[in-house]
């Protein structure tokens, strides 16, 4: 699985919260073992990250404690 990564838009720094799927956990020991490998999860997440979504990212001012970054959200929104 791709990881992400969270690039800053063009109007500079970015307050986005990290996003890195690969991060362990203590139980599942990872997202990669406890998601089956053909769960839509992973198709939409798959999807979300083929999108350009510098229309969602590019003028965020990043005001305030971090955000979730639109993908995640789209993904969840997709999703849910």
């Amino acid at each position: 699985m791709a990881r992400w990564l969270v690039h800053q838009g063009s109007g500079g720094m970015s307050n986005f919260r990290e996003v890195d799927r690969q991060t362990g956990f203590v139980l599942p020991p990872s997202v990669d073992e406890w998601l089956p490998g053909q769960h839509l999860a992973r198709f939409v997440v798959e999807v979300v990250e083929s999108l350009d979504l510098r229309a969602m990212t590019g003028d965020y001012r990043g005001s305030g404690s971090a955000s979730y970054h639109p993908a995640v959200l789209l993904g969840i929104l997709v999703y849910g």
